[in-house]
Formats: C-alpha cells, sequence, structure tokens
C-alpha cells in the first residue's frame, strides 16, 4: 500500500473506530507515532501539509465532518527534527492496529515525566579570579546557548541580566514566544529563547487553570528558574535564602546563553509535549541541552526521552540528564541511555545545622533553613510524637492533611514521619494544629541522609537513628515524672564541611536496569542544599499557603545536580569546539574523583559506609582537569547504533531510536555489547555452572592533551579478579592520534545462591606523568535462578 494511501486509512481508520472502540476498558490517551521519514509523497511539500491534508480529507465527507474533526483534534503535536511522526489521541486498540501498517516504525505510549528535586562554582574549583582555567579558557560560555527543558523561567531575576555580553550569536535561529504575564521582550541577551508545550498537557487534563499557570513560558513552579540559573546564572551579590548561604552567587557558565522551554505542568511533564521542546531546540541551535525530569526505565525504543536525546546528540548536542531521586536503593537510576551524560547528585562543603535539644540534655544533629519568629531562648517545649498522638496512627504519624488532634499538638514540638507528603507540607499541617515546632524523621528507607528545607515554623530534619533515638526518648519520659520536653537550635550557615563530596541518600543508583553493561550514573556533582534563583510568585517552601518571597532559593535534588554538568558541557565545548559529545562525557568521567575532603573514598550518606560505582559511577566531576583530560573516548552516532545490535534490539526498533538503517551481522561479529568505546568498563558474568569466567573490552582513545606523549596504564583490578591490557604502553606522534587497546577480565565463579549477585570493582588508569585517564571497570557475578 503506498505510504500517502496509508496514511489516509489509517487515520480514517482512527476516526471510524477510535471513538467506536474505546470503552471504559481501553480508555484513549496519547501515544507518540514515529513515520518513516523518506517515505513522504512528493506532491506535499513537508510532512505537516501531508497529515493536514489526511486529516482534512476525512471530513470533506458531510457525513464523517463531526468525528473527522475530533480525530483532527486528537492530533497534538507534530515532529520533524527528533524524527518524522506527531503525537495523537488513541485507544490502545488502535494503536496497536496502527503500529501494524506499512510506513509506521513505532508507535510508542507516553510517559508522565517528572521534576526531580552560590557555593557550588567555589566548590567545583571554578574561581572568577583565577587568571587561568576553564571558566578563562571559555570566556564564560559565552558563545554557547543552554537549552533547558523544565518548568519555565522567570526572566526578571538579576541571574538573567544581559550586562556586558555581546549581541546574540549569529547563528542562534530561536524566539522568544509571547504569552500571559511573558511579552516578547522577557528576553534579552542572556535569556536569548523562551517556548512552551502545553498540548500534550492538556490532551489529558484538560483546558489548563490559567488562575493557577501561565499559558507561556513564565515558570510558576520555581524549579526550572532555579536550574537554569545553576547552569548559567550571572554573578549576584549578595545573594541568601532568609538569610542563610549568604554570598555570591553564580551559574557554572555565567556568559552563556540560556533558551528555556518550558513543558512541566502542574501534573507533571508529559512526553508529547517534552519531544516538542527538544524538536524545536535542535532546531533553534542549542549547543547543550538540560533535562532534569525522569521517568521510569523502558526499552528505548519506547522511551521519547532516549530518542530525543539521540537526535539531539546526532546533531552534536551535548545531553545532560538528571539519574533520579530514587535511591538509596539499587536499580533506580533513569535516563540510562549511553548516550545522555546521566547525574547523581553529592553534597558540597556547606550545611545548615539546626540541631535538636532533648531535656535529657542530648544533642540530635539536624539541618533546616528558617527564617522566621525563633523558638524562645533557652526554653523547654513539650515534645510529642504525632503517631501516638493523631487520629489514627498511621496518618497522623505521617503530619498528613487533616490527620492532627489541635488539642494534643497546640504548643508542642511534634515528630513527624518522612513520607507520603512533602517535608514542607508537613510543617504547614503542624502550624494549622497549633504546634509551636516540627522535628522530620527520616524512615529505614531514607537512612541518615538529610536536606535542608526551607520551613514555615520552627523545624529541622533528622536522620533514621536519630529519629529511633528521640521515639525511645518520649516513650521514656513519658511514663516517668519529667514529661518529653526538646527546643531546635538553628545554627545558621557552617563551611568547611568534612567530609564533603558525600553521595546523597535520594540520589538514584546503578545497575542500570535496560543496559548493565553501561555503568549508570556517569558522574555525580553538586546536588544537596544549592542556592539558586528563584520566582517571586511562589513561596520558598513551594506550598501555595507561603507567602514569604525570596530572589533565591535553596533545594535538594538530581534536579539541580544535572545542571551543574549541563553549565560545565557548555564550558568544555567552548574550550574545545571541535568536541562530540561524547568527548565532552568522556573528559567527565575520566578526570571525577572518588575520594573526599579527608582523602577517603566518599561516603553514602544513607549508611555512613563508604560508597560504591554504583552510587557514584566514574566519580564527582573536576572542571579544571576535565578541560585538559589528556585523552578521550570518543563515539559516533553509528557506534550506538552497533551497541543496539549488540544489544538484540531489531532493525526496526533500531531505526525507531537512531533513524538509520542498520546491518547488525557486522555489529555482532565485531564485538558485544561492553565494546561501546565509553570511559567506564562494565562485564556482567551469569556463572550458571561454569568454574571460570571472561570478557575483553576493546577500547580506542584520541589524545587531545601533548603532541609527543607516552601513556603507561595503571591497573587496579577487582578483588580476585584478573586484569590484563595489551599493550601496557600507549606512544602517540600527534594530537587527534587514535590508539586502541585490549582489557581481558578474568573471574572464578563464586559462591552465590539463586538469583543473587555481586559487583567487584577496580580501575585501570592511564598516565604520561601529567595526566590521569581514569576508567572504572566493574564486574557483576551473578547466579541465576
Amino acid at each position: 500500500m503506498a505510504f500517502s494511501s496509508f496514511l489516509f486509512f489509517c487515520l480514517s481508520f482512527l476516526v471510524f473506530t477510535g471513538s467506536v472502540s474505546s470503552t471504559a476498558n481501553d480508555p484513549i490517551r496519547t501515544f507518540i507515532v514515529h513515520v518513516q521519514h523518506d517515505a513522504k509523497p512528493s506532491i506535499f511539500p513537508t510532512h505537516e501539509n501531508w497529515y493536514d491534508s489526511a486529516l482534512r480529507s476525512l471530513s470533506a465527507d458531510t457525513q464523517s465532518l463531526e468525528i473527522g474533526e475530533a480525530a483532527a483534534n486528537r492530533i497534538i503535536h507534530t515532529y520533524s527534527n527528533v524524527f518524522h511522526g506527531f503525537s495523537v489521541k488513541l485507544s490502545t486498540l488502535d494503536a496497536q492496529k496502527l503500529e501494524d501498517f506499512n510506513g509506521v516504525l513505532g508507535v510508542i505510549p507516553e510517559q508522565v515525566r517528572h521534576v526531580q528535586t552560590t557555593r557550588s562554582p567555589e566548590f567545583l574549583g571554578l574561581s572568577s579570579a583565577d587568571s587561568a582555567g576553564l571558566l578563562k579558557e571559555s570566556d564564560y560560555g559565552s558563545d554557547l546557548v543552554i537549552g533547558v527543558i523544565d518548568t519555565g523561567i522567570w526572566p526578571e531575576r538579576k541571574s538573567f541580566h544581559d550586562r556586558d555580553l555581546g549581541p546574540v550569536p549569529a547563528k542562534w535561529k530561536g524566539e522568544c514566544v509571547a504569552g500571559r504575564d511573558f511579552p516578547a521582550t522577557s528576553c534579552n541577551r542572556k535569556l536569548i529563547g523562551a517556548r512552551y508545550f502545553s498540548s500534550g498537557y492538556e490532551a489529558t487534563n484538560g483546558k489548563m487553570n490559567e488562575t493557577k499557570e501561565f499559558r507561556s513560558p513564565r515558570d510558576s513552579d520555581g524549579h526550572g528558574t532555579h536550574t537554569a540559573s545553576i547552569a548559567a546564572g550571572r554573578y549576584v551579590f549578595p545573594a541568601s535564602t532568609l538569610g542563610y548561604a549568604r554570598g555570591v552567587a553564580a551559574g557554572m557558565a555565567p556568559k552563556a546563553r540560556l533558551a528555556a522551554y518550558k513543558v512541566c505542568w502542574s501534573s507533571g511533564c508529559y512526553d508529547a509535549d517534552i519531544l516538542a521542546a527538544f524538536d524545536a531546540a535542535v532546531a533553534d541551535g542549542v549547543h547543550v541541552i538540560s533535562l532534569s525530569v525522569g521517568g521510569v526505565v523502558v526499552p528505548y525504543n519506547l522511551d521519547a526521552i532516549a530518542i530525543a536525546a539521540f537526535a539531539a546528540t546526532d546533531a552534536g548536542i551535548f545531553v545532560s540528564a538528571s539519574a533520579g531521586n530514587g535511591g538509596p536503593g539499587g536499580l533506580t537510576v533513569t535516563n540510562v541511555a549511553p548516550w545522555v551524560t546521566n547525574v547523581g547528585a553529592g553534597t558540597i562543603d556547606r550545611d545548615f545545622p539546626a540541631d535538636v535539644k532533648l531535656g535529657n540534655g542530648r544533642i540530635i544533629p539536624g539541618v533546616s533553613i528558617y527564617g522566621g519568629p525563633a523558638l524562645t531562648p533557652h526554653r523547654l517545649y513539650p515534645l510529642i510524637y504525632a503517631g501516638s498522638e493523631g487520629s489514627d496512627g498511621y496518618s497522623s504519624s505521617l503530619c498528613l492533611e487533616g490527620s492532627l488532634n489541635p488539642n494534643y499538638v497546640q504548643g508542642k514540638i511534634v515528630l513527624c514521619d518522612r513520607g507520603v507528603n512533602s517535608r514542607d507540607a508537613k510543617g504547614l499541617v503542624v502550624k494549622k494544629a497549633g504546634g509551636m515546632g516540627m522535628i522530620i524523621a527520616n524512615g529505614v528507607f531514607d537512612g541518615e541522609g538529610l536536606v535542608a528545607d526551607c520551613h514555615v515554623l520552627p523545624a529541622t530534619a533528622v536522620g533514621a537513628s536519630s529519629g529511633d533515638e528521640i521515639r525511645k526518648y518520649i516513650s521514656i519520659a513519658s511514663k516517668s515524672k519529667s514529661p518529653p520536653t526538646a527546643t531546635i537550635l538553628f545554627r545558621g550557615t557552617l563551611l568547611n564541611v568534612r567530609p564533603a563530596p558525600v553521595v546523597a541518600s535520594f540520589s538514584a543508583r546503578g545497575p542500570n536496569p535496560e543496559s548493565p553493561e553501561i555503568l549508570k550514573p556517569d558522574v555525580i556533582a553538586p546536588g544537596v542544599n544549592i542556592l539558586a534563583a528563584w520566582p517571586d510568585g511562589v513561596g520558598p517552601s513551594g506550598l501555595p499557603w507561603d507567602t514569604r518571597r525570596t530572589e533565591f532559593n535553596i533545594l535538594s535534588g538530581t534536579s539541580m545536580a544535572c545542571p551543574h554538568v549541563s553549565g560545565l558541557g557548555a564550558l568544555l565545548k567552548a574550550a574545545h569546539p571541535g568536541w562530540s559529545p561524547a568527548a565532552i562525557r568522556s573528559a567527565l568521567m575520566t578526570t571525577a574523583y572518588t575520594v573526599d575532603n579527608r582523602g577517603q573514598i566518599m561516603m553514602d550518606e544513607s549508611t555512613g559506609n563508604s560508597s560504591t560505582v554504583m552510587d557514584f559511577g566514574a566519580g564527582h566531576v573536576h572542571p579544571q582537569k576535565a578541560m585538559d583530560p589528556g585523552l578521550i573516548y570518543d563515539l559516533t552516532s553509528y557506534d550506538y547504533v552497533d551497541f543496539l545490535c549488540n544489544s538484540n534490539y531489531t532493525t526496526k526498533n533500531i531505526q525507531v531510536v537512531t533513524r538509520k538503517y542498520s546491518d547488525c551481522s557486522k555489529a555482532k561479529r565485531a564485538g558485544h555489547v561492553g565494546n561501546l568505546n565509553y570511559p567506564s568498563l562494565s562485564a556482567v558474568f551469569q556463572q550458571y555452572g561454569k568454574h571460570k569466567l571472561s570478557t575483553h573490552f576493546i577500547r580506542t582513545v584520541t589524545n587531545v592533551g601533548d603532541p609527543n606523549s607516552v601513556y603507561h596504564v595503571i591497573v587496579k583490578p577487582p578483588r580476585g579478579m584478573v586484569v590484563t591490557v595489551e599493550p601496557e604502553k600507549l606512544t602517540f606522534r600527534r594530537v587527534g592520534q587514535k590508539l586502541n587497546f585490549l582489557v581481558r577480565v578474568e573471574a572464578e565463579a563464586l559462591k552465590l545462591s539463586p538469583g543473587s549477585s555481586i559487583v567487584k570493582s577496580g580501575s585501570i588508569v592511564w598516565s604520561d606523568g601529567k595526566h590521569e585517564v581514569r576508567s572504572p571497570i566493574v564486574v557483576t557475578m551473578q547466579e541465576p535462578l
């Protein structure tokens, strides 16, 4: 069937059966339709005309006019840069039928994503006073454009002023889309583009409530403003949040240009809109895309973000994405495609201590940001555990809305368990019930990891073991003649904290659920208690009731870590214009460090023990070293095609992801999935009763250091394993020269129970005496069920 006839038939089918076959058990939902890009009939000048003509021809029949118009309304977005296709409302049955027709490469169910929610430049060694270094070499990123796909932006913030910036780069093709409270003049030479995409959100949720949201790029949430200023905020002094973290605020690339793509709304970020934002960003000419949103992990051909990110990477755009906040459990990392630089979160050497003093004299460490009326000094307040004093044990223990009895709470400090509702919302519940203060205790799964929140009453957060201690104190004291009492001691801002960095408890962990042979996260970056710009319309707690206003806010999340790496990507691209996205990621990974400011392996905040490669990937980013990494592991789009071949994706599914035809026979003969030229090496051994196990990795490094240089390898094998590297010496004669080496890993089977696994790690380091190019080696031994 000719594809033009096919499309007419498909859409006719959608019209006449889509509304009929949709039942309560087969609801209408959004799908992404990926069509073969070279199948467009020549009579249509564009793909959009082609789709539109087919839809118009449906409604030409007067009997089907009404239904035809309904079908037209189901088309949400059309796409032409990341791939050719459209998003559309369909029943599941119709989507399945549509996928079977020639010319359709894939029909992907839409996912709903969610956002992953000062001192960090200094902590990373980026000082504006340095006469040399990454900031100076890159001119602070002045000609680079970072596209931030998020909740929009508050353009009036000082972080986005354009003083002393040159003209908008000549190659920029984007625009400033006007909308509610966002005239086209909101953009300047710093914020050079702003767009918003809401059709996908409204297709699922109905017309937006414009009394609560802006139909424009303006940010009504705060998340997008915060992440944009982390990536590229200008220098602003003085900066603080409620008096905390006073100093100079600055992003990673202070002179880089920003383009805001608003895709996240009150109920989330919809794939149809995210794809439209990627489509626009590629056409506009951004150099970096920063994406602090995530969802569940699915095969790459069903993952709209993976598909869009591949197209962006194929166009030379560096894509940085948050790893997710699902830690500290394993297999929680998201945005795992190997062409996306995946970023976990660590702490910096700054903290906001707010300790609990109990009536028995014990001091319990906690953290908080609170700038309101303080508790009376030297006074101890009655202390209760909400789980014993509310309407029912479960909801009251979590301090959920309406769960607390004011008769019990009035005038007291209330201990609430973490979970279900936001930490800030718990404070509002306690305050409404008449509480004087609040302590939030981590659950067992949260461990000892703490983040500071801008609370609406005197409040602090404590770790799981501290929560147990406070509950025990309350229980014992309640039965004695001295009832339980406490106060909260706010100690302001503390600098030069040790140890730092520490892997954040919430930061998502590996292994990679989709491709265990590719280590994710790639790196970690500052993501705990990060000060950055904040909109006028939102209180620092983010609660609708919070009428406080602040120019900056302090937030935590891998959402905050991602734009650090996005900004660094822009600086590295500015310093090395010829580097590919893979080269930039390689420079960040091979120069990353794994020890803290005590000289010990970085700690896992959730346990207090040493962290592992599954927590931090290659390590914590080190920008100054990344500028001059010596060697890089480079990749092309065709290398990723081979990777998908060796991952057993079908030719059709590979075309959905890459838009490229693939003959997998050569790729499968040449190697295995672990042979992607990645800066980390990950092997997965299925034991199956075997005694000896082995594999090999082939890698290619490109010299970006000194013309005449000799690198020797230093091998630190995983414990109990043998790792050999051939050759042991790489001799380079010129910059840009590529040399290959082989890594062989040999292991003996371990006694493991069925279904269990163990992970061991080591490293190889190539050194010329000036550079150290480090790659982690990860070996997972699995005993199948």
